[in-house]
């Protein structure tokens, strides 16, 4: 991080479920070069994973191994500011003003609220409904002029520019209005299972997903279940072929292959080769990651000493927007 005025980025990952290869190709790997042009924060988003019940010894477990993978995945805690969105008490403070100045008819068509309420039917909760809310007053607080988002997020990140604009049209310009960060096409990791759906941290069926932290053994066992197509063409054709272009999208995202070199070396020889490759790209891509992780879990208080620092230069972009806000709104300064 450097002390000169630089575009800012946001993001984050809530620590429930387990990181997969799909959030590391699609998201974290993305991330890395991000901090040679701008000021990255990066959060563990504890305050929103708790909508839905945790078990807290979990929790806490889950938000370490974050942390931990981040790092291991190249993620540098001095050029990119990582920390957990609960040691930063901004993010409630604004939340709540923002709610005063976001419309019950906006999160009424929030459809993550309906998918997620049809899950959890016995536990609809106000945080759950307000989550949008939470996710505007994360983003703004930093001025984040971009935000690395996903085909979920682009709702709520509209409903973040609409209050923002809102605000801004009340009391001068506050918020930076912040633009969607669009990830490269070809970093969508799809379920080995299921391939028309995303590959998810949270799939209940385990061999949907590879986890970061799977063993060579797990990966190969699951690359080589995974659903394929009729036939036993190799081409890269997602709506004909969703399950050979999942893999091959892993096996070029892991590899560097394009997908006509991919096609053109592993077509005619049947998908359990094509598998097998897949998987010993995999294994050799994680390898490094896996080892890197294991030193770092093994150090805790390495670990917090990295939060601590995140939370204080976090909170310090933070508590400095909450300033300005509590200002225009009249409240008596503390």
């Amino acid at each position: 991080m450097t002390d000169t005025a630089r575009p800012i980025v946001l993001s984050g990952i809530q620590p429930s479920g387990r990181l997969t290869l799909g959030n590391y190709l699609g998201a974290i790997k993305n991330w890395l070069p991000l901090s040679e042009r701008y000021d990255c924060y990066y959060m563990l988003v504890d305050l929103h994973a708790i909508t839905v019940r945790q078990d807290p010894a979990q929790l806490r477990e889950r938000s370490y191994e974050f942390l931990a993978l981040y790092i291991a995945c190249g993620l540098d805690p001095q050029r990119n500011v990582l920390f957990a969105q609960s040691h930063v008490p901004a993010h409630a403070r604004l939340g709540w003003i923002l709610n005063c100045y976001t419309q019950m008819g906006e999160l009424n068509r929030m459809t993550q609220f309906k998918d997620k309420s049809a899950k959890h039917v016995d536990n609809i909760n106000a945080g759950l409904y307000s989550y949008p809310v939470l996710m505007a007053a994360d983003i703004l607080l930093y001025q984040a002029s971009q935000v690395p988002v996903g085909d979920d997020q682009k709702q709520h990140l509209e409903l973040t520019r609409d209050v923002a604009q809102r605000f801004n049209n009340l009391y001068g310009k506050v918020f930076t209005v912040p633009e969607p960060m669009i990830p490269p096409v070809g970093a969508r990791i799809m379920s080995l299972k299921e391939p028309t759906k995303k590959m998810s941290k949270s799939d209940e069926a385990e061999t949907n997903a590879i986890y970061l932290l799977d063993p060579p053994d797990t990966i190969v066992r699951k690359l080589k279940k995974a659903e394929m197509d009729s036939g036993n063409e190799i081409r890269f054709d997602i709506a004909g072929k969703p399950g050979v272009s999942n893999l091959m999208s892993i096996l070029s995202a892991t590899s560097g292959e394009s997908f006509d070199a991919i096609a053109e070396r592993y077509n005619g020889q049947g998908y359990g080769k094509f598998k097998q490759a897949v998987a010993d790209a995999v294994v050799e891509c994680l390898a490094p990651v896996q080892a890197k992780y294991r030193e770092l879990r093994a150090d805790e208080e390495g670990l917090r000493k990295v939060l601590r620092s995140g939370a204080d230069r976090a909170s310090a972009k933070a508590d400095a927007t909450l300033k300005k806000v509590h200002d225009v709104l009249g409240f008596i300064p503390e």
